[in-house]
């Protein structure tokens, strides 16, 4: 079974989807502030988008799989072969279910890092924003955040001449490093709703520690 904490880092970036008011931790110069309102408002008219990631842990170690996403609250992580892994929100907590055991556990929704981007506005002006480092490709955007394992640090890489978010990063409070890239994506595409449906018929299992 992929360990609990990757799956936490999968949904820690969720594609940006929207931030409530919280305190920064360093302030803004007007450049940084409107690159970051740039990407907020290109990110928040993205309803909809699919593709694939490739998840890579600090020894190194890979899986792919491939994602949909519905805003606000729905989004589905299919892990690839031989991993029978998912993980689907229906925006009232998060399921990671395995298709082969036939099973399912929820994890709360508020308790995921980066939970927010999930909803209708993004606004990464508002998130805890730690850093921003703008290159002539790229901006990289670092957000701290608490989750069940501790303090989190997440970095938030956008391709400048797009906009789009291409990759992101999650430190660990025990500084285990998990980063995922997306890549064939997909944008304001039809995503019919039994996407996101979990079978009734899978048994509910307590949550791996």
């Amino acid at each position: 079974m992929i360990r609990l904490k990757a799956l936490l880092v999968l949904l820690a970036a969720t594609l940006l989807l929207s931030a409530p008011a919280a305190a920064q931790t360093r302030s803004l110069s007007a450049d940084e502030e409107f690159i970051l309102q740039e990407l907020s408002d290109h990110n928040t008219a993205i309803r909809t988008m699919a593709g694939r990631f490739v998840q890579v842990d600090s020894q190194g170690g890979q899986i792919e799989g491939t994602f949909f996403l519905k805003r606000p609250n729905f989004v589905r992580f299919r892990y690839a072969p031989p991993s029978r892994e998912e993980i689907i929100s229906q925006g009232r907590g998060f399921y990671v279910i395995d298709r082969e055991q036939r099973t399912q556990y929820a994890y709360a929704q508020d308790h995921v890092p980066l939970r927010q981007f999930l909803g209708e506005q993004v606004s990464l002006i508002t998130t805890n924003l730690s850093d921003v480092v703008m290159s002539e490709t790229h901006v990289a955007v670092m957000i701290t955040d608490d989750s069940p394992i501790g303090t989190v640090q997440v970095s938030l890489i956008f391709d400048r001449a797009t906009l789009d978010l291409v990759q992101w990063s999650l430190i660990e409070p025990s500084g285990v490093e998990t980063t995922f890239s997306i890549q064939e994506t997909e944008k304001n595409v039809d995503i019919p709703d039994h996407y996101f449906y979990i079978d009734p018929t899978y048994r509910s299992v307590a949550s791996p520690q």
